[in-house]
Formats: structure tokens, C-alpha cells, sequence
């Protein structure tokens, strides 16, 4: 039998633990990838705390930002051979028969599966995944850069198509964080006028050598009054990839009426409801919009705009082994960007 080492959660908040295992076989249909980089992300750390309860797979690999390349393939496998580079998402399946899936929205496929969650993700050596849910890379793409892509930037990318701004329109990202940064960088690229809200002057002033045009100091006395008057009236979209719930409450304040407010972050535990104002929404046709992650299509056109050189995550890369420190500085707040863990 052939080992490989991974970083296993037996139970949510108890930590990972480094554990000698089987390596897996592709079944029909899958691929065996040698991991090269995971991006550590903090729907990572929500599932390793037990923000979100109990994974319905444990013990599990968490894990779902994976580049690597294919070193074995599953019987039925096309479009993907031995040697190739690949990445792999938070999507990990989808049915494609539901009603959900023909209408291209599989990222809501009532029998999805995700990787790292409720299927083994990229912490550790080896890892399956389907086929068909596999990002197609080039030969000698930066694998460490690209890994971030697979979940920031597709989650972004998607979450901005979502709010249906057209080029030209001002949208807010509110939080400039491991998603916000890159959220800037495709509103630009989508041809659309970023403006960057957050509570750190680092971070805006990170988001603005990125491409945003203005910057909003949320730890300000009144940042809805400030963006306001930076653009003229409010924003046509906002983004809100920050995890605190006041930051969602201001962002439906921040959109000129007729907007669209895309909830992107993720609170943790019971900090996940907030107090809207029906009348605002009605009287003035604001609209709110979930995004979830994103379908096969938007991950290969998230990853043609970083190929293309358009969007580029900032990254610190980690050793695998220090896994740990990793997600502690992430659970301290102390993570500008994104962290990447490289393998040996």
C-alpha cells in the first residue's frame, strides 16, 4: 500500500493532526493529483473551529484551493492526461440533471459536493477529485499564485457578474481582505470602477496600488456618509466580502437606489443575521444577492483573467508543515492577502 501524509480534523475544534495514510485511487471518472500548493482560506478555518458545525465527512482533509499535477487517471477520463497541471475548487461536484444545474446554476445543485468540506481536500500530498470539476491550467503556470484563483478569485469574479454592474458603474468592495484585494482587481478588469471599504489603512492602501478609485475608512465616523459623498450619491453595486454583520447593513446604505447588494462573506457561528430596513429595499428597488463560490464556467473565465495577467493575488507562501501557524495568524487577523502552502 502506498502513503502519503495529510492534515486530518477528527473533530471540529480540535485542531489538525499530521497522520501517515493510504494514498487514494481514482474511480471512474477521477483524477490523482500530487499537490504542489493549497491556498488556506477562512472557510478552512471555519471548518477546522467548528464554525459551521460538524463536516458531513470526518475525519476529513480540509483544503480547496489545490494546484498540482495529474498523476494518475480514473477509467472514463478524457480531456486530462498524466503530467497535466490542474487545479481543484470548493465545487467538487454538481448533478447536472437538477433544474438548478441546466440553468446554469450548479453552484446550488441540491446533490453538490465541496472539496475540503464533504470531500477530501488539498491538505496533503495526494488527492482525488472528478474530472470534471478540475481547472484546466498551462504547462509552467505559477501554481502558488494560481491557487488563491480557485476560490478567491472565482467567488469575486462570480459575485460581481451577480450584481449585474456594467462597465463604467461604481461598485463598493467592502473588505479588502484575502477576497477584497481581489475583488478590486477583476471589477477593474471587468471594466468597472472599484471603490475599496475597510477598517485597516494598510489594506486601502493595498486596494488602491491594485486599481481602486476611492478608498472609505470604515473605522470613520460615518463611512456611509463619506462613500456617499466620494461618489456622488452611492455606489450601483457592493460587494461585501468582509465577515463582520454591521458591514452588511451598511453596504444596502451605500447603493444608490436601483442597486444590488452581493453577500459574499461568511460570519462565523451565530453571527450570521443582521437587521435590514424593509422600506429601503422596497421604497427603492435595492436588491440583495447571494453568490456562492462559482460554476465551472466562471472558474475557467476566473482563471483566464489571472493567466491573462489582469488579476494577481497576493501571496505569502508557507511550508505544509507550518499549517498551524498558518491558520492561527488567519484566526488573528494577520494575514494581508492570501496564504498559500507549498509541498515538498
Amino acid at each position: 500500500m502506498t502513503m502519503m501524509r495529510a492534515a486530518i480534523l477528527d473533530q471540529p475544534g480540535q485542531g489538525l493532526r499530521f497522520r501517515q495514510i493510504a494514498r487514494p485511487v481514482p474511480a471512474a471518472g477521477e483524477v490523482l493529483i500530487r499537490v504542489a500548493a493549497c491556498g488556506v482560506c477562512h472557510s478552512d478555518l471555519h471548518i477546522v473551529d467548528g464554525d459551521w458545525g460538524t463536516p458531513p465527512l470526518l475525519p476529513l482533509i480540509p483544503g480547496h484551493e489545490v494546484t498540482g499535477h495529474v498523476v494518475a487517471l480514473g477509467s472514463g477520463v478524457s480531456g486530462l492526461a498524466i503530467g497535466d497541471a490542474a487545479g481543484v475548487p470548493w465545487m467538487a461536484h454538481a448533478c447536472g440533471r437538477c433544474g438548478f444545474c441546466l440553468a446554469g446554476m450548479e453552484t446550488i445543485c441540491p446533490e453538490g459536493g465541496a472539496t475540503g468540506f464533504s470531500r477530501h481536500g488539498g491538505y496533503a500530498e495526494y488527492m482525488v477529485a472528478e474530472a470534471d470539476f478540475v481547472a484546466r491550467l498551462p504547462a509552467g503556470a505559477d501554481l502558488a499564485a494560481l491557487a488563491p484563483v480557485l476560490c478567491a478569485g472565482v467567488t469575486t469574479y462570480r459575485g460581481l457578474k451577480r450584481s449585474e454592474a456594467r462597465p463604467g458603474q461604481m461598485v463598493a468592495v467592502i473588505g479588502v481582505g484575502g477576497l477584497g484585494h481581489v475583488a478590486v482587481q477583476y471589477a477593474r478588469a471587468m471594466g468597472l470602477r472599484p471603490v475599496a471599504v475597510d477598517v485597516s489603512a494598510d489594506r486601502l492602501a493595498q486596494a488602491h496600488r491594485l486599481g481602486a478609485e476611492r478608498m472609505i475608512d470604515a473605522a470613520g465616523p460615518d463611512p456611509v456618509a463619506a462613500l456617499i459623498a466620494a461618489t456622488g450619491g452611492g455606489v450601483h453595486a457592493a460587494l461585501v466580502t468582509a465577515t463582520a454583520p454591521r458591514a452588511f447593513e451598511q453596504a444596502l446604505a451605500m447603493v444608490r437606489p436601483g442597486g444590488t447588494v452581493v453577500f459574499i462573506g461568511l460570519p462565523g457561528g451565530d453571527r450570521d443575521t443582521i437587521r435590514v430596513s424593509i422600506s429601503a429595499i422596497s421604497n427603492w428597488e435595492r436588491s440583495i444577492r447571494g453568490s456562492n463560490v462559482g460554476t465551472r464556467t466562471d472558474l475557467q473565465e476566473a482563471v483566464d483573467f489571472a493567466l491573462r495577467g489582469h488579476v494577481r493575488a497576493d501571496i505569502e507562501t508557507m511550508a505544509f508543515d507550518d499549517i498551524d501557524t498558518a491558520l492561527a495568524r488567519l484566526r488573528a487577523g494577520m494575514v494581508n492577502g492570501r496564504l498559500v502552502l507549498t509541498m515538498p
